[in-house]
């Protein structure tokens, strides 16, 4: 059994928004009839409290790590730019963080879909990943949403093979290293807020609910 995860906030106003991608992959993907369950989880806890949800499902199921697969939004990354890791560090990541922390291992593949970073200071990021994409931001991200959806039928495919859908899937779009080069020259500054959950986008305390919306195939 495989276990997919799109991270993201519930709420009309946080429908769409860059901090909503994995919401958005986890709604557009469809996967083919087969021998084996997939769970594919879009988790009614806020994003900080993400390993909430995940946590349990994994357990309920005993899906291993390696089996999980998680979507998430990355302010580090080009707008448009889609990064798979098998493993590694939160990365300044509140929902990356909380799975870590219930899952007790960094061992879970993570499909990373790039934001775009503003300027690099705090209201300006607060700002930045409650917009909704528009331009060509929103074309870029078409393609991202549409791309991870193939990435995540192809580790589907290759029985959680992370290392083959890296190999295969790991690219950056040309628009968007261009408007990183840009950005960056704009603004050299090194960024110091984190990409999750800064003041002014709301977090569950711990026990807050964990009703999932789910589907199984």
């Amino acid at each position: 059994m495989k276990l997919i995860a799109g991270l993201g906030n519930i709420g009309r106003e946080y429908a769409g928004t860059r901090h909503n991608v994995g919401f958005m992959v986890a709604e557009y993907v469809e996967y083919r009839a087969g021998a084996e369950k997939i769970v594919l989880l879009k988790p009614t806890t806020y994003m900080n409290l993400s390993g909430n949800a995940v946590g349990a499902w994994a357990h309920f199921y005993n899906v291993a790590p390696e089996d999980i697969a998680v979507i998430h939004d990355d302010m580090d990354l080009p707008v448009g730019s889609l990064r798979i890791r098998a493993k590694g560090s939160s990365g300044g990541h509140n929902g990356i963080k909380s799975i870590l922390n219930h899952l007790g291992t960094d061992a879970f593949p993570r499909f990373r879909l790039g934001i775009g970073h503003p300027a690099h200071e705090q209201r300006a990021v607060i700002q930045h990943v409650l917009q909704r994409f528009q331009g060509e931001d929103k074309a870029a991200m078409d393609d991202a949403v549409a791309k991870t959806a193939d990435a995540l039928e192809y580790w589907l495919e290759r029985d959680g093979d992370t290392d083959a859908v890296m190999q295969k899937f790991n690219t950056k779009p040309r628009t968007a290293k261009k408007r990183a080069g840009q950005a960056a020259r704009q603004e050299p500054q090194e960024a110091t807020a984190s990409a999750d959950a800064p003041a002014g986008i709301p977090e569950e305390k711990e026990g807050g609910a964990c009703t999932l919306s789910h589907r199984m195939v």
